[in-house]
């Protein structure tokens, strides 16, 4: 497993850079993210389509033990999403009509999306200015007698300040959820994101850093909740619904709850078992791009790299800088378009929930209500980092942003 020593092993030049795959000049549009696919995960595919098996099947709980095992939990739940294994995971701790959920304001919609599915309501919660993952000092403010569980979003891979989000959550009774679509893998105090809260949610979507395209796992010590979202993911059929094609099965089968189709297939769990053996090797190149670019950015004023704290392993999902606007003439959005210009794609992490129509309107919220999320919005850019990337692509982003900041500093 990927360890604090393995990063201060990837610190030095030479070694950083020796992992990039290629050094070929090209002009062609930098896409913000590729995913790093190979012959082995081809080969996999290739052997799942040969075996018959296209939907949920053996390499589907073959993927569920080696991540189980990969993380040092007991249970994972292959789903074919983060939003699906979201979703169950508040109906196996018991989230119903009328009860609250907290949730950061600053994350992607499914997170709060899976809320209201289950007639619950999700309350935002302001961000920390420099890490932009949810705000310990706000989470208690926002607790009602309604309030059942808390979702921490790991934003970037850091992960949150899980021993104050579980003293608050003890002190209430609240279950903890986590979202680690970005945090695979990452630490908190030496321990696997994973390993931690009641439930953890992680996604295999095509950005993120182990990809099957789309796909997702829940992982969790309590046997029953594992059960609970095993079944659910399935229509709510009996436990091993799949096996009933085999030799083992029976055409019998009984519908315990009205349940969902989050099914992972064979086809994607083939490609998350090769993925998942490369995790480390991913982390440790993400990781050296990163510190590549706090070095090359270091004396850019206008620029705010992000921060990691001590007590982390940062997974490095993204990189999020945060722009000085009162530096520059220039805008956020006016930035992102002079770089698509020089051909390097970026994105923004994210639009903060409580700025979209639907919050607004339906909830009242205002920009002002949660001020440090609206703030970071309107200067947040996410640059490229993925293992793909070649020494001449890193070059030409922090020539390209270099560039841009000589050009419109004031």
């Amino acid at each position: 497993m990927s360890s604090a020593v393995e990063l201060d092993k990837a610190s030095t030049k030479h070694r950083r850079r020796s992992r990039f795959l290629g050094k070929e000049k090209t002009t062609q549009f930098l896409p913000f993210h590729v995913p790093d696919i190979g012959d082995d995960e081809i080969e996999s595919v290739v052997e799942t389509l040969r075996s018959g098996w296209l939907t949920t099947g053996p390499k589907v709980k073959q993927f569920e033990d080696k991540f189980s095992q990969h993380l040092g939990c007991r249970h994972a739940v292959a789903v074919n999403s983060c939003t699906a294994a979201l979703h169950l995971a508040l109906d196996a701790v018991g989230i119903k009509e009328g009860d609250e959920v907290l949730v950061p304001t600053m994350t992607f919609a499914a997170t709060a999306s899976v809320v209201l599915h289950l007639k619950a309501k999700p309350v935002l919660v302001d961000c920390c200015p420099d890490t932009f993952n949810i705000d310990p000092d706000q989470i208690e403010k926002a607790i009602t007698n309604r309030t059942k569980a808390i979702i921490p979003v790991h934003i970037a891979g850091q992960p949150c300040e899980m021993d104050r989000i579980f003293e608050i959550a003890g002190r209430y009774n609240l279950r903890v959820i986590e979202d680690a679509a970005h945090a695979l893998p990452a630490r908190y105090q030496g321990r696997m994101v994973g390993t931690i809260g009641d439930i953890t949610c992680f996604s295999f979507y095509a950005t993120k850093t182990i990809a099957t395209g789309e796909g997702g796992m829940a992982t969790t010590d309590n046997p029953e909740w594992a059960d609970r979202m095993r079944v659910m993911s399935l229509h709510g059929i009996s436990k091993d619904a799949w096996k009933r094609y085999t030799s083992e099965g029976s055409w019998y089968y009984e519908i315990l709850n009205p349940g969902y189709k989050y099914n992972l297939t064979d086809i994607a769990a083939a490609i998350g078992i090769e993925q998942l053996k490369k995790c480390d090797r991913f982390w440790l190149t993400r990781s050296s791009i990163a510190s590549m670019y706090d070095e090359a950015l270091a004396d850019l004023p206008e620029i705010h790299r992000p921060i990691c704290r001590p007590d982390v392993q940062h997974a490095w999902h993204l990189y999020i800088v945060q722009l000085e606007l009162e530096r520059l003439r220039i805008t956020r959005r006016e930035f992102i378009e002079a770089l698509k210009e020089e051909r390097i794609g970026t994105s923004v992490h994210f639009i903060p929930l409580h700025l979209h129509p639907y919050y607004r309107e339906t909830f009242g919220y205002k920009p002002q209500d949660l001020p440090n999320a609206s703030a970071v919005f309107e200067r947040i850019i996410s640059l490229p980092i993925y293992p793909r990337m070649s020494e001449v692509d890193f070059e030409r982003v922090v020539t390209a942003v270099t560039n841009i900041i000589r050009k419109y500093r004031r």
